[in-house]
């Protein structure tokens, strides 16, 4: 362990504590001292609380030896990890000396916060055996370790490290080289945006903590800044400014205390005085000039950069930014609660308030794609890129983008308009259900069921038929299997009864057995004039299967539903649509007419009013009147709360178009 700092005292400490033997290098020895001394009332107070005991404190600083020389430390060592100052001059000298001390097969670690991998591998000739090892402070207790791979880094060594810090209890994170790596990266815009507010005396800083204390963080965001160090804040941003972006330049106060000696904790003085460790806050007043929310936005935007990168995937994202900021949730979890355009609107409002082009929106944001960004969708699946020739018709009209939760055999998946997810049923010629095709739409429905950006949902078939029913080819062993068949189909329909979402039927064709019951179970059904529709089930033997026996009664009678189920006879969509099974008719371009008519449904009507009404009609049918109107009730005080409810409302007095967000 190169450097008896902060950083580095605190990381020999926890790989003693691990039962390693560590010797710790640095240039004094008075320095050294200090560090060991530092280690031992740090176990002391391990000790204290019960997490080692009394007697294993002096076992664990016998595994530490102190050298002056980096020849003499590494004398035999496995893995070496510097943590030396943050100066290109200082990591080039040492490193340079531990590949010359160090055996062949050994790795080099660098305990970097931002200076890049490939920067800093130039200075050596093993490259394949050098990476990141970014631990977070206190070492002690902060469990994260970025490890970023290097464009030589050996995939050995990386596994290597990555199990070594398994093995040390920490919590390690691959992260592809790139400025920043993730949480540092993810907070540059942050520090960047509070040093512009202190810039421009939007708050003072302990108003503005005293918000975010109340917010429920542990520290405000100029408390953190001193903690950390100013230097090292100002440092990041001058960084990034040659590194990401001239903007990260403009941030004028910190560099203005940093040159007067001010640095935080450590010199006693930064935004605050400090004593014991402790920052004098007054925490009395609180800034009503920010929003918590427009912080997770911009933290929000870099996880999106990062991810369009490839730097890291979204659960190592969330989980680097957890555990370095010691957080209960990252930018990831707030993302999938917020819809593209929301982010996109707020972004670029901050873009311009600040000049500043930093919190600007991400490409993925602008595109409409927040969603495909943090479920990991952004890079093409091989059958995105080359389409099995059984899939390979031609998308409809109307119909963008790729697939936003991925790639399934018997379904296509796609964007049918900002807030509209189209599902088509894809098993040419007659789209004939089987379990499968079951299977992946109750997977579809459980994706869509909490993706923000959707407000209708679609549901119709490729070509020019919904679907003629179940596969009845299927391979079924006894009555049994059988049985279960059927309540397969009715527990997937029955998500679509119950999906917070405005369902509609495209019927075309054929809408015959099962395919007539996925319809059934929307809440709106179109369908062209000569669509056959039907139950043929009684005159094979059996009856449906999927809720036609339940729902068909409650849409057109018990007299009509009887005849329909008990002779098999087939109706014409116009049929339908006149006894009102069916909401509206189609003309010449049915796919293109039923996007319009989800879209209309998108853009005009209230998505929380739009679940709550849908909610209230089905269960018309199952609870007593009373109990209804009650729950009518309920409902509409509800939705008096709503942002959606404030917006209708001035739209209509304002004799605009209302802008729903589903909030």
């Amino acid at each position: 362990m190169v450097g008896a700092g902060e950083m580095g005292h605190g990381i020999a400490e926890v790989l003693a504590l691990a039962g390693l033997r560590v010797s710790l290098v640095d240039v004094k020895q008075e320095i050294l001292d200090r560090a060991m001394a530092r280690i031992a009332d740090s176990l002391r107070r391990l000790a204290s609380r019960g997490r080692i005991g009394p007697e294993q404190v002096d076992q664990i600083l016998s595994r530490i030896s102190t050298h002056t020389s980096i020849a003499e430390g590494a004398r035999g060592a496995d893995l070496a990890i510097e943590a030396v100052p943050e100066r290109l001059d200082v990591k080039s000298q040492v490193l340079r000396e531990l590949e010359a001390a160090l055996p062949p097969e050994a790795i080099i670690g660098t305990n970097t916060s931002g200076i890049l991998i490939s920067e800093l591998a130039q200075f050596l000739s093993r490259r394949d055996r050098f990476l990141g090892t970014h631990f977070f402070n206190p070492p002690a207790v902060m469990k994260l370790v970025e490890v970023v791979v290097g464009p030589e880094t050996s995939e050995a060594a990386v596994n290597s490290v990555m199990e070594f810090l398994r093995a040390a209890g920490k919590v390690p994170v691959r992260v592809k080289d790139s400025v920043g790596f993730v949480v540092n990266r993810i907070e540059g815009p942050e520090l960047l945006y509070f040093c512009l507010l202190a810039d421009r005396g939007v708050a003072a800083p302990q108003e503005v903590d005293a918000f975010f204390r109340s917010q429920g963080l542990p520290m405000g965001p100029y408390e953190l800044m001193d903690y950390v160090g100013l230097d090292v804040v100002h440092d990041i941003l001058q960084y990034f400014a040659s590194r990401l972006s001239r903007d990260y330049g403009k941030c004028r106060t910190i560099g203005e205390l940093v040159s007067r000696g001010q640095l935080g904790m450590k010199s006693g003085r930064g935004f605050y005085e400090w004593s014991g460790g402790k920052a004098k806050i007054d925490l009395s007043r609180q800034t009503d000039k920010v929003s918590l929310m427009d912080v997770m936005l911009l933290e929000v935007n870099e996880a999106v950069k990062l991810l369009e990168e490839g730097v890291a995937s979204p659960d190592d994202i969330e989980t680097a930014v957890k555990l370095g900021l010691n957080r209960p949730f990252g930018p990831i979890s707030v993302a999938k609660s917020v819809t593209s355009s929301e982010a996109r609107e707020r972004l670029e409002a901050l873009a311009r308030e600040f000049d500043c082009s930093v919190f600007a929106p991400a490409r993925s944001i602008v595109e409409g794609r927040l969603r495909d960004a943090v479920e990991g969708r952004l890079a093409p699946s091989p059958a995105q890129r080359a389409p099995a020739p059984a899939q390979a018709q031609a998308p409809p009209a109307q119909s963008s983008g790729p697939s936003p939760y991925g790639e399934y055999k018997y379904l296509r998946v796609s964007r049918a308009g900002d807030r509209v997810l189209r599902i088509a049923l894809n098993r040419p010629k007659l789209n004939l259900i089987n379990p499968e095709l079951l299977d992946e739409l109750g997977s579809v429905l459980d994706r869509v069921r909490d993706d923000p950006e959707v407000f209708v949902v679609l549901i119709t078939g490729e070509g020019g038929v919904l679907s003629a029913g179940a596969d009845l080819s299927t391979f079924v062993a006894d009555p049994v299997q059988f049985s279960e068949f059927s309540r397969k189909g009715e527990r997937v329909f029955r998500k679509i009864v119950e999906l917070p979402k405005v369902t509609v039927a495209e019927i075309k064709g054929y809408a015959l057995g099962g395919g007539l019951e996925l319809a059934l179970a929307c809440d709106i059904r179109l369908s062209t004039p000569d669509a056959v529709l039907g139950f043929p089930e009684v005159t094979l033997g059996i009856l449906p299967g999927w809720g036609g026996t339940q729902r068909l009664p409650r849409l057109i009678g018990m007299s009509r539903a009887m005849e329909m189920i008990l002779t098999g006879r087939r109706i014409t969509g116009k049929e339908a649509h006149e006894i009102g099974l069916v909401a509206s008719l189609l003309g010449g371009d049915p796919d293109g007419e039923a996007i319009s008519y989800a879209n209309s449904i998108a853009t005009t009507s209230a998505p929380i009013a739009a679940r709550f009404a849908k909610m209230l009609v089905n269960k018309a049918s199952e609870v007593p009147e009373d109990v209804g109107l009650e729950m009518e009730s309920a409902a509409f005080g509800i939705l008096f709360s709503t942002q959606d409810m404030k917006e209708g409302v001035s739209a209509l007095l304002s004799k605009r178009k209302p802008v729903f967000r589903g909030r």
